[in-house]
């Protein structure tokens, strides 16, 4: 359909809206429950659109229906009977976390998805999804994944009161108290972000240290005398290292109008898949073998992608540690008429490498904060998994 007409009646949805969350009435865990199969193993013909090079599922194209799912449980959990259109705009605020269970998704057996809300503020709401494949006549845990989505006004301009959630059991209690858990967390990371607060006298320990062993020591001789002498100026690199400015790759998308959503910006499963396939070949690029990914977390989505955008894609290595390879992918808009910059989003992902990874090394201060920030991902997904 015409996305400006479609836009147009759906301003028309306004008077529809709840003035005050208490108006709205409460919702149970299982009302928002979805189950959906990805006919892999009984439906050869959508196989092709899965499969990637090495013969297992594509990891971004499952990004792209988690994303779709996310947004499809949340409307199922606001659901009015007596409204034949929702005037709500959900969208993705942001992937907590996904942890991966398996290293290779086949593609040749079914997958089942499974959803549900497990946590709702005024306007936001956290959902729970899982992966699972089947094997054997029965289905095994794939991954487990974590996002949070926001209902905004019709036209997607101001955030939108969703219906409260009531948790029915001891469990869905515990769940429930993990979704505001993990909101003061985001909270607390955000606040300690390297952005915002110097690093702690541990890390700056650490840059010291990186700093103090890439430094270039020479023996000169002076009066007959052997004598060391270091430059503050040259720097060498360590053994089995490189340098964090040779390991990264960058990308750039034009932003088309056959991805875009039904508010006529682009999907954010398609920034997702793109981000993910550039991070993954930063990591199979530094570390020289074939990564699998460990687990995706902290992605913000913090402005909407217009059609027609050019948009830039850097994937960074931050940190490595014996086989695993923690990736930054930063993504940012570019517009030709202002020739202005914009973030768009960050993107954190965890993988693992068929063998040992050279250690990086940054050589800058702006480098040392990726570095750390790298680290702290890396030790906050280890702690999950």
């Amino acid at each position: 359909r015409d996305h400006v007409q479609a836009m147009q009646e759906r301003k028309a949805l306004h008077t529809l809206l709840a003035k005050r969350q208490e108006d709205l009435p409460p919702r149970r865990m299982k009302d928002s429950y979805l189950e959906v199969i990805l006919p892999l193993g009984s439906q050869p013909q959508i196989r092709e659109k899965y499969l990637n090079v090495y013969n297992s599922v594509r990891f971004g194209r499952i990004l792209e229906d988690l994303d779709s799912l996310g947004v499809l449980i949340c409307y199922t959990h606001t659901k009015q009977e007596a409204q034949p259109r929702s005037p709500l705009s959900i969208v993705t605020a942001l992937v907590d976390k996904i942890n991966l269970r398996k290293k290779v998704v086949h593609p040749d057996c079914d997958i089942k998805f499974t959803g549900n809300v497990s946590w709702v503020g005024k306007t936001s709401m956290e959902v729970k999804m899982h992966m699972l494949q089947l094997h054997d006549g029965d289905y095994c845990p794939v991954l487990d994944a974590t996002f949070v989505m926001v209902a905004r006004d019709p036209e997607n301009k101001r955030p939108a009161f969703v219906n409260p959630l009531i948790p029915e059991s001891p469990e869905e209690e515990e769940i429930f108290k993990q979704g505001e858990m993990n909101k003061l967390k985001r909270i607390d990371f955000s606040t300690a972000s390297l952005l915002k607060m110097a690093p702690t006298a541990e890390e700056r320990n650490i840059v010291h240290d990186i700093f103090l062993n890439t430094l270039d020591t020479r023996q000169e001789r002076e009066g007959g005398v052997e004598k060391k002498t270091v430059s503050f100026r040259s720097r060498v690199l360590p053994p089995n290292s490189v340098w964090m400015e040779d390991a990264k790759l960058k990308g750039l998308q034009i932003c088309h109008p056959q991805e875009r959503n039904i508010f006529n910006r682009i999907f954010g499963g398609f920034l997702m898949r793109k981000a993910f396939e550039l991070g993954w070949a930063t990591a199979c690029s530094c570390g020289g073998s074939r990564p699998f990914i460990v687990s995706v977390d902290d992605i913000m989505f913090q402005r909407p992608v217009e059609v027609g955008s050019l948009l830039l894609l850097s994937g960074q290595v931050c940190y490595t540690e014996k086989n695993y390879i923690q990736v930054r992918v930063h993504s940012e808009v570019y517009d030709a008429d202002t020739r202005e910059h914009h973030t768009t989003n960050i993107f954190h992902f965890t993988f693992i490498s068929e063998n040992e990874v050279p250690r990086v090394v940054p050589k800058t201060y702006g480098e040392s904060m990726l570095y750390l920030d790298g680290k702290r991902h890396f030790a906050a997904t280890m702690k999950e998994i």
